[in-house]
C-alpha cells in the first residue's frame, strides 16, 4: 500500500467531518495522522462543532500548537452559531489578526440571537462592509419586523449575491408581505440571477399564504425541468403549497413520489389532511410514519391533535396528548394546549377546557383564551365567554377578536344591550375590527371581495347571480340563518346583509367565470358563518359544482349538497 501523505490523511478526515455523527471516526483518524498540519487541526476543530461538541472543541483549540486565522475563525463562528456570543466576543477581542470572515461571523451571530444593537455597532466598526455582513444586517432588520430599514440597506448595497436576494424574499414572506416577496423574486430572475432551493422554498411559502396556485404550479414545473432545484425542503414546501391552496390530491401525489422524506415532509402531509378535515388519513399517516421508524416531533403532534379536533375525536385526542409526553418525552407547548382547548371546546366540554387552562404549567397566552372564547360563541355560553374575554383583554387590551367574539355571544342570545356596550368599549379602547374578506383566483388575477362590497367592477352581474341563486335555494328548502347577521335590524334587512357576505360574492363570481368541471376555490380570512356554510351546500347541489372554501381554521369541500366537515367546524 502507498505511504499516505498528510494531504491524503486530511482528505479522508475532511470526508468524516462533513456530516454529523462521524465524530468518533474523525477523532480516531486524527490520532493516526503521523504529522498533522494546521489544516488537520482546523478540520478536526470544525468536526467538533459539526457534532455540537462545543466543550471538546474548546479543549482541542487550546491544544493546537500554532493557530492560524482559520483556527480562530472556526471557533468564533462555532460559538456564534450556537448562540454563545460572550465567548465569541472574547475570542474576537484577543484574536491577533482579524479578516472579513471574522467580522462576518460575529455580526451574523448577533443577528441570529436577535441582538441588532450589537450587530449594528460591530457593523459600523468593521473595516470593510462585505456583502455577507450587509446581508446579515438585512436579515436582522427583517427578523425584527423593520422592513423599511431592510429595504434601505438592500437598495444601498453596492454588491448583492443570491443570499442577499433570498434574505429579502424570505423577509417579506415572514412579515406577511408575500406579494412583495414574489415581486422581488421576479425582479431577481429578470436580472439573470438564478434561484436556488432556498429561493423556491420562500416563494412557495408566499404562494401558500396568498393562495396563488398558478404561480406555485409554475415553480413545480421549473423543478421538474431542472432537477438541481429539487431537494427535500423544496419538495416539502411544494406539498404544503398544494395543501394550503386546496389541491390536496396533488400534494398527496407529490408526497408519494418523493423518495426522500424527513419528519418535516411527514408533518406537512399530516397537517394537510388535518386542515382538510380528512382526519382518518392524517392519523393513518401518523401511524405509518411511526412504523417506518421516523420519530415524531412536537409539530407532528400539533397536526395529529388538529386532526382529532376537526373530527371531534375527543378521547382519541386526549390519548395522543398523553402519549406525546409519556412515550416520546415531548414537552407540551402552547400550540398543543391551544389544540386541546379547541378540541374540548368545540365538543361542548367547556368546563373541562377551563379546568385544563387552570392546570397549565405556564401562563396561558392570548390564543388559548381566544380559542375558548370561540367555543363559547359556538355553544352560546355567556358566563365562560365573559371570563375568557376578560382574560384575553387583560393580556391584549386592543385585541379586536375578544370584543367581536363576546359581542357575537351576546347577539346570539339576543342581548343587544350587551352588544352595544361591547362595541362602545371597543371604540373607546381603539380596537379595530379585522374586516372580513374573501378572494378567488381567476386567470392569474386575484379578485377580493368584502361583505357588502361596492367596489368590484362586475358587482351588478354578481348580484344578479346571487338573487337567482337565492330564489332557487329557497325553493330547495333553504332558510337563512338569521343569527349569523349580528345586527339588531329587521329580518328582511338581515337576509340582505347575509346575501352580501364576502364568500357568497366570491362564489357567485366563480360560478360566472369558471367553466363546469373546474372546482371553485375561495379563501376567507375569518371563520365562515353558519349561513354561508348552509348556503354553499345548497349552491353546490343546485349548480352541480364542487366548491372549496378555506377559512381561518380549515378547508370545507362542498359537493352534492354536503360538506366534508360534516357540519362540525
Amino acid at each position: 500500500m502507498k505511504v499516505r501523505t498528510t494531504i491524503t490523511w486530511n482528505s479522508i478526515l475532511a470526508g468524516f467531518s462533513t456530516k454529523p455523527g462521524k465524530l468518533k471516526d474523525a477523532q480516531h483518524l486524527f490520532d493516526e495522522i503521523p504529522q498533522p498540519d494546521i489544516f488537520s487541526y482546523n478540520v478536526m476543530l470544525a468536526c467538533y462543532f459539526k457534532n455540537s461538541a462545543i466543550e471538546a472543541a474548546k479543549d482541542f483549540f487550546d491544544r493546537i500548537p500554532i493557530k492560524d486565522t482559520a483556527s480562530w475563525n472556526t471557533m468564533i463562528s462555532g460559538f456564534s452559531k450556537n448562540g454563545r456570543m460572550d465567548e465569541a466576543k472574547e475570542l474576537f477581542r484577543i484574536m491577533p489578526i482579524k479578516n472579513a470572515v471574522t467580522w462576518n461571523a460575529l455580526i451574523s451571530g448577533y443577528v441570529e440571537i436577535g441582538d441588532m444593537e450589537s450587530a449594528l455597532e460591530l457593523f459600523e466598526k468593521a473595516p470593510g462592509k462585505s456583502v455577507v455582513a450587509r446581508t446579515s444586517i438585512v436579515t436582522g432588520y427583517m427578523r425584527c419586523g423593520n422592513v423599511e430599514l431592510a429595504e434601505k440597506t438592500f437598495q444601498e448595497m453596492p454588491e448583492k449575491n443570491l443570499v442577499t436576494w433570498n434574505a429579502m424574499i424570505a423577509g417579506y414572506v415572514e412579515n406577511g408581505r408575500g406579494e412583495d416577496g414574489l415581486k422581488i423574486f421576479k425582479k431577481m430572475l429578470e436580472l439573470g440571477i438564478k434561484a436556488n432551493p432556498s429561493s423556491l422554498s420562500s416563494v412557495l411559502l408566499a404562494c401558500s399564504n396568498l393562495s396563488v396556485l398558478k404561480l406555485g404550479k409554475q415553480v413545480h414545473q421549473l423543478m421538474y425541468k431542472s432537477p438541481k432545484y429539487w431537494d427535500t425542503t423544496v419538495g416539502t414546501s411544494l406539498i404544503s403549497m398544494y395543501c394550503k391552496c386546496g389541491v390536496l390530491e396533488d400534494g398527496w401525489k407529490l408526497f408519494m413520489e418523493m423518495s426522500v422524506k424527513d419528519v418535516v415532509t411527514w408533518n406537512a402531509m399530516i397537517s394537510g389532511f388535518a386542515q382538510h378535515g380528512i382526519s382518518h388519513k392524517a392519523l393513518n399517516l401518523f401511524n405509518e410514519m411511526r412504523n417506518k421508524g421516523i420519530k415524531p416531533d412536537w409539530i407532528t403532534f400539533v397536526g395529529v391533535l388538529s386532526a382529532c379536533n376537526h373530527a371531534g375525536l375527543v378521547e382519541v385526542g386526549i390519548g395522543y396528548f398523553e402519549q406525546m409526553q409519556k412515550d416520546y418525552g415531548i414537552g407540551v407547548k402552547p400550540d398543543h394546549y391551544t389544540c386541546m382547548i379547541d378540541l374540548l371546546g368545540r365538543a361542548g366540554k367547556l368546563n373541562e377546557a377551563l379546568d385544563m387552562i387552570k392546570k397549565m404549567p405556564f401562563e396561558p397566552h392570548s390564543a388559548i383564551y381566544g380559542t375558548l372564547l370561540g367555543a363559547c360563541r359556538i355553544h352560546k355560553n355567556l358566563e365562560i365567554a365573559e371570563f375568557a374575554a376578560t382574560k384575553l383583554l387583560n393580556l391584549d387590551p386592543i385585541n379586536p377578536a375578544a370584543y367581536v367574539q363576546l359581542a357575537n355571544v351576546y347577539a346570539a342570545k339576543k342581548k343587544w344591550e350587551g352588544v352595544s356596550r361591547i362595541r362602545r368599549s371597543m371604540k373607546e379602547n381603539k380596537a379595530i375590527k379585522t374586516p372580513g374578506f374573501s378572494w378567488i383566483e381567476i386567470k392569474s388575477v386575484m379578485h377580493e371581495f368584502r361583505s357588502g362590497d361596492r367596489l368590484h367592477s362586475e358587482l351588478e352581474c354578481i348580484h344578479e347571480k346571487l338573487n337567482e341563486l337565492e330564489k332557487k335555494m329557497k325553493l330547495a328548502g333553504y332558510a337563512p340563518v338569521l343569527e349569523s347577521a349580528l345586527h339588531d335590524v329587521t329580518e328582511e334587512q338581515k337576509e340582505q346583509l347575509l346575501l352580501g357576505h364576502s364568500e357568497k360574492l366570491a362564489i357567485a363570481f366563480g360560478l360566472l367565470k369558471l367553466p363546469l368541471g373546474v372546482p371553485i376555490r375561495v379563501f376567507k380570512n375569518l371563520r365562515v358563518c353558519e349561513d354561508c356554510h348552509l348556503a354553499t351546500k345548497f349552491i353546490s347541489e343546485i349548480e352541480g359544482r364542487e366548491i372549496i372554501v378555506r377559512d381561518s381554521t380549515r378547508f370545507h369541500h362542498f359537493k352534492d349538497g354536503k360538506c366534508s366537515c360534516g357540519d362540525y367546524w
